[in-house]
């Protein structure tokens, strides 16, 4: 299935180039801080920076049932994925380009950047389908972790020193050419992310994913959830998870709406959530080869719970800045989790199948926490917000412990 051991090691640096290209893009192109930011600064309301940051699961809902369709007719998976990516990338930087024609026109910009946004995360559905099963076509079940998770943390750390550079580029040019900057520089990185996924290799004669027409992949999407009591159990686990990682950029509105964050501040923002996502990735990756990615789910669920409760009690921005690195830990222990996660559930003939229908329900229930908050914090204040956190965290970590657990088998 993986090829020989010359295509594996070829593979393990791919994806290390992966984790060292797209991290940096992520701290650059930030829809937990430097996104919320921009629209801020352009006079954007709640709602519309809420719906920002609810397209990357509204339009995931709306586009993975295609993507799914795609993976899974796909002979090569790393170029057809590469491909997408590339148009995604391309389509994104035509934005870029455009923010000088409409300087100055603020309402306009907020409209036209949300509109990009949204077409950007029509193309974020395919990540899901596509990734996790390359992962656990390209590499054996002790490497899926470790190394990944080191270019992941030095990808981050790289991310450091691009979120340094945010509070420069954001004082050495005017608005809004120094977010043009910002954005060109994390699409740069994104499209070496793009050359990455290309120059993989992937073995003919590996065994292939059910074909599927669209219709049969939506349909069979609730079968998959109903014919594996395993896959129910994950679910269960992690689509809190999930849901509480959704809703990271409502931190940094909190730090600006609250706390009044300077620009130094969404910088510090930027650079803790980086550098905590380094050190996560390390630690949590070498955990998950050994352990099993059941314990590192818990982990998760435990800062989840950490990171609601410490919030709750935020009387200083110094107290949200540890809720919010909690958060990221979560965050980026998650990232590292549930990919090999749906890699033990899922058959493997049907991993696109299984993935579309994990990611569709957490797209949707995050989706509409996301777009129901906003006139709940405009009423209430952030109270409700770090209470479902917290809730979160606790079932989570609930479902784990008596649940998957049993089903997975105490090992993992």
């Amino acid at each position: 299935m993986y090829s020989n051991q010359k295509d594996v090691r070829h593979n393990l640096k791919m994806f290390f180039i992966d984790g060292l290209s797209f991290m940096p893009s992520m701290a650059l192109i930030s829809i937990t801080a430097v996104i919320p930011s921009f629209l801020n600064q352009l006079g954007a309301s709640t709602f519309q920076i809420a719906l920002a940051t609810s397209m990357s699961f509204v339009c995931v809902l709306l586009a993975q049932p295609f993507f799914g369709f795609v993976a899974s007719r796909a002979v090569l998976m790393h170029r057809t994925f590469s491909k997408i990516l590339f148009f995604q990338r391309f389509l994104f930087l035509v934005f870029v380009m455009l923010i000088p024609v409409f300087s100055g026109y603020n309402t306009v910009l907020v409209h036209l950047f949300l509109g990009f946004w949204a077409v950007f995360n029509l193309f974020v559905g395919s990540y899901a389908v596509f990734f996790t099963p390359l992962v656990i076509r390209l590499l054996p079940p002790d490497k899926r972790g470790g190394f990944r998770g080191i270019g992941q943390a030095i990808g981050s750390l790289i991310g450091v020193g691009m979120s340094a550079l945010i509070p420069v580029i954001l004082s050495s040019f005017a608005f809004p050419y120094n977010y043009m900057v910002i954005y060109a520089l994390g699409a740069a990185f994104m499209f070496i992310n793009v050359v990455a996924f290309y120059m993989m290799r992937e073995n003919k004669d590996a065994e292939p994913t059910e074909p599927m027409r669209l219709l049969e992949y939506i349909k069979g999407m609730p079968g998959a959830v109903r014919e594996s009591s395993t896959f129910r159990a994950m679910i269960c686990t992690c689509v809190f998870l999930a849901i509480a990682n959704a809703l990271l950029a409502f931190y940094t509105l909190f730090a600006l709406r609250v706390f009044y964050a300077t620009e130094m501040h969404i910088a510090l923002l930027t650079g803790l959530a980086i550098f905590s996502t380094a050190v996560t990735q390390i630690v949590f990756g070498y955990i998950v080869d050994k352990f099993g990615p059941r314990i590192t789910a818990l982990m998760c669920a435990f800062f989840v719970a950490a990171a609601g409760i410490t919030a709750l009690s935020a009387g200083t921005l110094n107290v949200l800045l540890v809720a919010w690195v909690f958060a990221n830990i979560a965050n980026a222990g998650f990232m590292v989790t549930v990919t090999l996660l749906l890699g033990i559930v899922s058959p493997s003939t049907k991993m696109p199948l299984y993935v579309g229908a994990f990611n569709t329900i957490t797209a949707l229930l995050s989706a509409l926490i996301i777009l129901v908050l906003p006139p709940i914090l405009e009423g209430l204040g952030f109270v409700p917000l770090f209470s479902i956190v917290t809730a979160c965290g606790v079932l989570s970590f609930t479902f784990n412990m008596f649940l998957l657990r049993k089903r997975l088998g105490r090992r993992l």
